[in-house]
């Protein structure tokens, strides 16, 4: 596991934007960081009481996103902290099956990629469980849509990308938790596997120059999977239908590139950065609304972060605290219980325990 923290330090200093240091100050306030450092506690608390008596939250998914939340918090929780974060170790442990995966029966792509984040999450576990998270990442690999499972580069728009697992089609959110995941478990960023990514993420972008197909348009951002967005058709300059880009989708693709290995000024990369200039929200998640806008949130942090950006200056050189503002729109959404919930059910985020490990993840990086 030391192999990965050190790959995560050296894409902290080889990948930074140099925008201009300007005011507002480049962390937070010292209200906002204890305000985020109390919702962070009743989000840990509500989502402890939903445990359920073996210790987890009744599916691998939403356990190992939890799990990650209790590890990055300010307070650091681990297996010394009790039962509580003990039983959801054992959980996904147990859920490995023969393959490798980490899964009950569906999803194994996300599951798997979600669960080696929480194991990698903490040092003891890391280690405790270096066998488990070994075998996990010899699934992914072997997940991969390549040669092995009799694609091609030439023939087949989806060569490179990750699905949920299976014979399932890829796309950029399960692309994007699986190379996180292969990096945190130490797969070499050499290693094949996100030479091939490249591939898909570049069928997955609007940049006519990278993407050969049709469909692409040339704003930069990027689509769910080659051919489809979540948020429509458009009709491009030669009047082909396009697909717009939109805010999730574009950050999964910086930061997926960032895994990649590509640097600040390949084209690629550039041209996703100046896509998230002109659509710097939070109010919503660009180009679908509140659709999917915890995760928007929870993607949006973790890139801000690996591309070392403490202040964001968008197209109109306007500059923004991003760990400010993010913090306090969601110390702001914080239900009574300490939950939070988002009233548009797609995606599952009208379920709170989802949501509230994003949410708790997000602020743990607007605090660091």
């Amino acid at each position: 596991m030391k192999l990965s923290i050190a790959i995560l330090l050296s894409l902290a200093c080889v990948f930074t934007y140099a925008q201009v240091p300007v005011e507002p100050a480049q962390g937070l306030s010292k209200a906002t960081k204890e305000a985020a450092m109390k919702a962070i506690d009743k989000g840990v608390r509500y989502l402890r009481s939903q445990l359920n008596e073996d210790g987890h939250l009744g599916d691998p998914g939403i356990t190992a996103l939890a799990l990650t939340a209790f590890f990055k918090s300010p307070r650091k929780y681990g297996p010394q902290d009790g039962p509580w974060v003990r039983k959801g170790i054992e959980y996904l442990v147990k859920c490995q099956k023969p393959d490798g995966s980490i899964c009950r029966d569906q999803l194994a792509g996300y599951i798997t990629s979600v669960a080696i984040l929480a194991l990698t999450a903490n040092p003891e576990v890391a280690k405790q469980h270096a066998e488990v998270i070994e075998k996990a990442r010899q699934f992914l690999v072997k997940l991969q849509c390549d040669e092995g499972e009799g694609y091609t580069p030439q023939e087949d728009i989806f060569y490179g990308g990750f699905g949920y697992g299976g014979s399932e089609r890829p796309d950029l959110s399960n692309t994007q938790f699986a190379l996180e995941a292969l990096r945190a478990a130490g797969l070499p960023p050499d290693d094949p596997a996100f030479q091939k990514a490249i591939v898909f993420l570049q069928h997955c972008q609007n940049r006519s120059e990278s993407n050969e197909l049709e469909w692409a348009g040339n704003d930069g951002g990027f689509v769910y999977y080659p051919g489809n967005s979540a948020a429509g058709t458009t009709t491009l300059a030669d009047g082909k239908t396009g697909h717009r880009s939109y805010g999730s989708m574009t950050y999964a693709g910086i930061k997926s590139y960032i895994y990649a290995n590509l640097k600040p000024d390949d084209p690629r990369v550039q041209a996703a950065f100046a896509w998230i200039q002109q659509n710097y929200d939070l109010s919503q998640n660009p180009g679908i609304g509140i659709q999917g806008l915890f995760y928007y949130y929870h993607t949006f942090a973790k890139t801000m972060q690996l591309m070392n950006i403490s202040v964001f200056i968008d197209d109109k050189k306007v500059a923004h605290n991003w760990r400010e503002d993010l913090a306090q729109i969601l110390i702001q959404r914080q239900n009574s219980d300490g939950s939070w919930r988002n009233e548009h059910p797609r995606w599952w985020e009208t379920e709170p325990r989802l949501v509230t490990s994003y949410a708790v993840l997000c602020l743990c990086l607007c605090i660091e």
